[in-house]
């Protein structure tokens, strides 16, 4: 979708990488340009070579709101536009707003501000992207709760891949450059391990390439990619692999559940919203012949490539018959079928 205002992401593979200062550099030099560029929102975390970078910017003060007994600061979306600048810095794009404001993240507030015709500068953590949230959990541990739709930066008008290799990171945070001294040790010895960091940065790495990538296959042969979910929690991991793949590939994304009466259960619900948000297609058929249902809608919609979770166990009395993903490789020969087991840490 096509927005008045022009979104540039700084993106990295972890805090204290640079995305804010690089970010501010830009929003500097534009200033030094008499263009009218504002803070709209900036998090400092106690960096002071990032807050000298804000000198000489305008600031538009933040909203005060108070919840659970707390007071917490988010980003005046009617100031800044009532202020109308041309550009627009705000920090940290994944950001959860607190309950009461008007939007519940932050990247929908930027989107309010492009729609008024403002640019945006933002920042953000590749492990924020929804997509990659189960790869990012095999590889670090870490649940990010935090996420952005691949589809909101797929739009962006430019990504910008903000690059510190991983030794140089951990020499700044046992510095006290990222964060305070008490801090610095456990992260170095948690999250910002070496193997951690190098995984991120590679994931950071591919997917600015990918971006920016020519398709690489036969331009005549167009990917579409179907994902069949069930109501089974593997079902986000499918949803985010074909994504990825289809993303990778350029090509569509579809997501089907089958069901008797086109009936679905709550879990199979949650997982098609979810699939919605990344801007999935989704249907819900009907049919008691799950592979037969299915086969005979990928041919319809001229699918390339299946996603499939792995068969449930059967009763010993059932094991002689063929399970649905056979029968799924035999009625669809002529498309690949992946079948995606679930993953447990």
């Amino acid at each position: 979708m096509s927005r008045p205002g022009q979104l540039k992401i700084y993106l990295g593979y972890a805090a204290g990488v640079g995305k804010t200062y690089r970010m501010l550099e830009e929003a500097q030099a534009l200033r030094a340009k008499d263009i009218d560029v504002v803070i709209g929102y900036f998090e400092p975390h106690g960096r002071q070579e990032t807050i000298d970078k804000t000198e000489g910017l305008e600031t538009v003060p933040r909203r005060a709101i108070q919840y659970g007994g707390t007071r917490f600061e988010e980003m005046d979306l009617d100031a800044v536009l009532r202020r109308k600048p041309a550009v627009a810095v705000v920090d940290e794009f994944a950001h959860s707003n607190i309950p009461g404001s008007g939007n519940e993240k932050r990247w929908q507030d930027v989107h309010a501000l492009l729609d008024a015709g403002i640019n945006v500068l933002t920042t953000m953590n590749v492990q924020h992207l929804e997509s990659l949230n189960d790869q990012v959990w095999q590889v670090t541990g870490v649940r990010v709760r935090e996420t952005v739709p691949d589809w909101v930066v797929d739009e962006a008008d430019e990504v910008v891949l903000v690059d510190l290799t991983p030794r140089a990171l951990r020499n700044r945070i046992d510095r006290g450059v990222v964060y305070a001294s008490e801090k610095a040790r456990r992260a170095l010895d948690n999250f910002f391990t070496e193997a951690n960091l190098t995984a991120l940065r590679e994931l950071a790495i591919r997917h600015t390439a990918h971006e920016v990538e020519d398709k690489l296959l036969d331009p005549r042969r167009e990917e579409r990619i179907l994902i069949c979910l069930t109501g089974r929690p593997s079902s986000a991991n499918l949803i985010r692999r074909g994504k990825r793949v289809a993303d990778y590939l350029q090509g569509d994304c579809l997501a089907v559940h089958v069901a008797p009466g086109a009936v679905c259960d709550e879990n199979v619900r949650r997982h098609m919203s979810f699939a919605r948000n990344l801007r999935i297609e989704t249907h819900v058929l009907e049919g008691e012949d799950v592979p037969s249902v299915i086969a005979e809608f990928a041919r319809s919609h001229k699918i390339t490539q299946i996603f499939m979770g792995r068969s449930s166990a059967r009763p010993w009395w059932k094991r002689f018959g063929e399970t649905v993903v056979q029968r799924m490789v035999r009625l669809a020969r002529d498309m690949q079928i992946t079948i995606v087991a679930e993953r447990r840490r």
